[in-house]
């Protein structure tokens, strides 16, 4: 079914743990990727069949396949756990798709394992239905992020706050090699595990940093790069990921672990979501500093391999972490001048910018509607009305947008060509939080898969704008209002 190519799974014992997926009774599919499918190399048919249903869930394990449950420590709300590990997932294998990208094949919920602890090594079916949607979301979105191939039902149930659903998760990553792995081993001291991760790490990642002579300070410098990258885009959709442990970090740049995760609904920096993050650390505004801080954590484990004095190596990892804020902030102002439907550089486009933002904050204004009307704005004056109508005092847009057409006319552009980019970057629908609850809610009560279906179809395609689906781009009404989110474990 999957032309499996492991590489992981030939490192030395101590990066896994060898385990099998547990069996479940009854398992049933309840969505396929199928173009995700075929891109990794597989018969779509075969995969969207009861037999597929077999190996979707752990119950058949494919030739090829080498299960694995890889291990990691990791910083969890700031204080540090020297072994975490899959504790309810396996990695089946890896397999180089039709684009020649090598992908891991990961099933989420599938049985206990050796980094279980007191779990059960089970999902329930809300978290992986959030999972797929989100991150399909993420993915059509443009978004650097780990896949939905598949989401099957166990005909089981798991006891959360009270008893669910259970159900697998099939995820596509590019790797599941996170800053945690390179903390499981920095902990231990264990230098020689450092260098093979490293080294098969950017071997993996970033083959074209290769041959500097410092395999672990060119990985250092790639992963500030695409860390600072994904998180500026992150906040140009309004994503709040809200668990940013050192353990959900990808090496590769992916959004990885889509657990508490949840989009702006008002604009409001400080906003989070995750009902375990009771101090705000993830918040929407903090997630830059919170990356930086992880980066940090892994240029420490990395420390010993920069150079053999300490100072020296201190120094070298000093240098590339000061950078990050720089490359952050030459991103986000770049997601920021596309959003604005800006096509060249100037020096106050992030103050035009972030007074937009601070207004909108203000009032309480829709992130993800304001940018969508916006686009209109960019061809005709008169559209200004319903954008400053999100406002609690219309003039508070309009005196911005004087001082963005003043921008804008510097520019030898076309309305109509800067409204067209600009809805290529302002989605008219994202996964909103009210209605990834909706669907969750009609899956466990009601064995009712018709609302995910139909949202999922909506923000596969964010940036059309969907007429017959236009509700799906409304803000929840009060009661609809999703205050919390929670992690699936």
């Amino acid at each position: 079914m999957f032309p499996f190519d492991n590489t992981y799974a030939r490192l030395p014992d101590r990066f896994y743990a060898r385990v099998l997926p547990g069996k479940v009774r009854e398992p049933r599919i309840i969505k396929v990727n199928r173009p995700l499918a075929a891109l990794l190399g597989a018969d779509a048919d075969a995969v969207d069949s009861p037999d597929g249903a077999q190996v979707l869930s752990g119950n058949v394990v494919l030739d090829g396949a080498d299960p694995i449950a890889l291990a990691y420590a990791g910083h969890q709300f700031g204080g540090f756990v020297p072994q975490l590990g899959d504790g309810r997932a396996v990695l089946l294998g890896e397999v180089i798709g039709q684009d020649g990208v090598r992908r891991d094949i990961q099933l989420k919920g599938s049985g206990r394992t050796p980094f279980s602890r007191r779990g059960d090594g089970r999902a329930a079916l809300g978290p992986v239905l959030r999972e797929y949607v989100v991150s399909e979301a993420m993915a059509a979105l443009g978004i650097p992020t780990t896949r939905a191939l598949a989401a099957v039902t166990t005909g089981e149930v798991v006891a959360r706050e009270r008893l669910m659903p259970g159900a697998v998760f099939t995820r596509v990553a590019a790797s599941h090699i996170r800053i945690g792995t390179f903390q499981y081993f920095a902990a231990r001291e264990d230098r020689e595990g450092l260098e093979t991760l490293a080294a098969y790490a950017l071997a993996r990642h970033y083959p074209e940093a290769k041959g500097s002579g410092n395999d672990a300070l060119a990985l250092l410098e790639k992963v500030i790069e695409a860390q600072a990258k994904l998180v500026a885009l992150w906040l140009g959709v309004g994503f709040v990921h809200g668990v940013m442990n050192t353990d959900n970090t990808s090496i590769s740049g992916e959004t990885i672990d889509y657990g508490p995760c949840a989009f702006l609904d008002e604009y409001n920096p400080n906003k989070k979501f995750s009902s375990i993050d009771e101090g705000g650390r993830y918040a929407f505004a903090n997630q830059p500093r919170i990356a930086h801080w992880n980066l940090t954590r892994l240029a420490e484990a990395l420390l010993s391999l920069f150079a053999e004095a300490e100072e020296e190596a201190a120094a070298l990892a000093t240098a590339r972490l000061d950078r990050f804020p720089a490359i952050f902030d030459a991103a986000h102002t770049r997601v920021l001048r596309a959003k604005l439907g800006l096509s060249r550089e100037e020096e106050g486009d992030g103050a035009l910018a972030t007074d937009l933002l601070e207004r909108m904050a203000d009032s309480d204004v829709d992130y993800t509607i304001l940018f969508r009307r916006l686009c209109a704005s960019a061809t005709d004056v008169s559209a200004d009305a319903e954008v400053a109508a999100l406002f609690a005092n219309a003039g508070a847009f309009h005196d911005w947008a004087e001082a963005w057409r003043q921008r804008t006319a510097r520019e030898d552009r076309t309305p109509d060509s800067r409204a067209a980019s600009m809805r290529r970057v302002n989605p008219a629908f994202i996964p909103r939080n009210h209605r990834v609850e909706e669907i969750i809610q009609a899956a466990i009560v009601d064995a009712d898969f018709a609302p995910f279906e139909r949202l999922l179809g909506v923000v596969t395609r964010p940036y059309e704008d969907q007429p017959e689906h236009a509700h799906f781009a409304d803000p929840p009404s009060p009661e609809e209002r999703v205050v919390a989110t929670f992690c699936g474990t």
